[in-house]
């Protein structure tokens, strides 16, 4: 019925330019209800790789399917066509620009992804058109450029959206639009406008007459006598609008219409109401959020970090009513490092120095993730530790050659300790100097000379195994744990040569957790490794900025592990990459 009172003439050409092949596709089919037209562009360049025939089929025949103007339908329709070359048996992954154009006779609506192209004509002016889905689009819009300068734009093919992109992929789709009678629609793709300007076009079909052929037959005379070094494949479609559809029971919805306004106005005067105290307790909200939010931040600047962890739990469950993403994120991160810090506090707290250590560390891991904002407090926690480890080390040390007899070294050891315990206001540590000082000289005048060398020699290895073991926690507090790891080994080795297998598991539990920091290290220099393998693998199929991106990746993984030699790798790499773009750039010769 619609159709048979309404008048659309459609007509078309698509020509292979200096091609061999033509991987163009232009397809349409006229229900009694609806009316879809569609055109492709193949974006591969093999000449089996008929991508564009597959998309305009695909999305055709759903048409034929489940006809329809609504949003959901042709996003169905552009999705079905994406699945189709994705899941296509090709030498290489297909892929396609497309455009959908969807009409009752009496709207429109069209839906596209990539760079083919529509125009709306109406009275001879554009009253609408779409934009490419590319990188070169996007630059052009922050620049304020014209439209035509995008056909000279080295990034007018650097397309984020497009048919075989499988997951991710997100056309776009545009509002019903109400056709009047005389409009004119026009679909073409890259091989007319990166030739032909927008102007050239509308000047076409501001004057154009009854025949869509003979405005079709102009704009290939157009784009021919351009006479360009290389064509190509143009397609063009143009579909006039003579006579829209008329709903003959129009006058009776519209005084329908009128009364389920006068039902939805009064609607919406009570939904209102609701929405301005919706409003007024989400406001209150999101200001107690930042008020939240912000004490969490001074908690922690103050180390408090039990209130600020308290604040962070009402900031986070204000962030989830209100739904704020972002939010829930960052507090997450926040209230991950505030577990973290408090665990750690707590162990130090009961005098647990080493597990207090090892919690810091992840601490101090989890504080990438917050803004950096508990470093300066972890950093001076962890050489608090390292010192009172020191400070038992050298209590060690020097208990360890009082039992050899090696009274002088031991003395030294205990002043060393009770130096480093006073300095760092360290009373626990100071006391037990004290009185293992006092042990040393009551058993100093008890010892005999043979046993003080029998003392000696063992005190000698000893020495040596708890000094290992002390550089090995220094390397650990570091985050050197390849050295923390060496240490501990030479460690152990001396402690099993000795017999003394408490230490030596006390050790095996340093290198236990030195492994595992070991490993989250390697695990990130691998994850650095993975990256420059991708940068690499996108330089080599042209594409640099991603190529940069990833360089950039692995560089800040790097520089976290402290590989300097990397880092200047990287560097180079990038000056080397930064100056082929820039020479990529100059080479580009603009079209007059």
């Amino acid at each position: 019925m619609r159709k048979q009172n309404s008048t659309f003439r459609t007509g078309f050409l698509s020509e292979a330019g200096s091609e061999l092949e033509n991987n163009d596709y232009f397809a349409f089919v006229e229900l009694d209800q609806y009316a879809c037209y569609v055109i492709a562009d193949g974006l591969n360049d093999l000449p089996d790789a008929d991508s564009a025939r597959l998309a305009t089929q695909t999305i055709i025949l759903a048409f034929q399917d489940h006809p329809s103007i609504k949003k959901r339908a042709l996003r169905s329709y552009l999705k079905a066509a994406n699945q189709a070359l994705a899941e296509a048996d090709s030498r290489n992954r297909l892929k396609a620009s497309v455009t959908v154009l969807v009409t009752d006779y009496a709207s429109v609506r069209y839906g596209y992804a990539g760079n083919t192209r529509l125009r709306l004509y109406r009275n001879g002016e554009v009253a609408e058109q779409t934009f490419d889905t590319s990188l070169g689009t996007d630059m052009l819009k922050k620049l304020d450029l014209t439209e035509d300068a995008l056909a000279r734009h080295e990034e007018r093919n650097n397309l984020y959206s497009y048919l075989g992109q499988g997951k991710g992929f997100c056309p776009r789709i545009s509002e019903k639009i109400r056709l009047d009678n005389g409009d004119i629609l026009t679909l073409y793709t890259r091989g007319v406008w990166e030739n032909l300007d927008g102007g050239e076009l509308d000047d076409v079909f501001s004057e154009a007459k009854d025949d869509p052929q003979e405005s079709l037959d102009m704009v290939e005379d157009l784009l021919l006598s351009r006479q360009p070094e290389k064509l190509e494949n143009y397609t063009f479609a143009a579909v006039f609008v003579d006579k829209v559809y008329l709903d003959p029971n129009r006058k009776r919805r519209i005084k329908r219409t009128i009364l389920i306004c006068v039902v939805v106005l009064a609607a919406l005067i009570v939904l209102f109401a609701v929405l301005w105290f919706w409003t007024k307790r989400r406001r209150e909200r999101t200001e107690e959020l930042e008020r939240r939010y912000t004490g969490m931040i001074e908690y922690m600047q103050d180390a408090n970090f039990i209130r600020a962890g308290e604040e962070c739990g009402e900031a986070l469950a204000l962030a989830e009513k209100l739904r704020r993403k972002e939010e829930i994120s960052d507090l997450t991160d926040y209230q991950k490092l505030i577990e973290a810090v408090n665990a750690a506090e707590e162990l130090f707290g009961d005098q647990n120095y080493q597990e207090a250590q090892a919690a810091y560390v992840t601490a101090r891991e989890r504080s990438r993730y917050a803004d950096r904002i508990a470093d300066e407090y972890i950093e001076k926690r962890l050489g608090v530790i390292t010192d009172y480890l020191s400070v038992f080390d050298y209590i060690q040390l020097g208990d360890t050659l009082t039992a050899q007899g090696e009274y002088d070294r031991a003395e030294e050891k205990y002043l060393q300790a009770k130096r480093l315990a006073t300095g760092t206001y360290f009373e626990e540590g100071r006391k037990e100097a004290m009185d293992a000082l006092e042990n040393l000289y009551a058993s100093r005048n008890e010892a005999e000379e043979e046993k003080r060398q029998e003392a000696q020699e063992r005190a000698e290895s000893e020495a040596g195994a708890v000094q290992l073991a002390a550089d090995g926690d220094r390397a650990f507090a570091e985050g050197d744990y390849s050295s923390a790891d060496a240490y501990y080994a030479m460690a152990l080795e001396k402690y099993q040569e000795m017999g003394d297998d408490v230490h030596a598991e006390l050790i095996r539990t340093k290198i236990d957790s030195s492994g595992q920091k070991g490993q989250e290290a390697e695990e990130k220099k691998q994850q650095a490794e993975a990256y420059m393998e991708a940068a690499k693998a996108r330089e080599a199929e042209g594409n640099r900025l991603e190529a940069k991106k990833q360089y950039l990746f692995a560089k800040n993984i790097y520089r976290e592990l402290k590989m300097d030699e990397k880092v200047a790798e990287i560097d180079g790499l990038l000056e080397i990459l930064e100056t082929g773009m820039e020479q990529e750039e100059a080479a580009v010769i603009p079209v007059e």
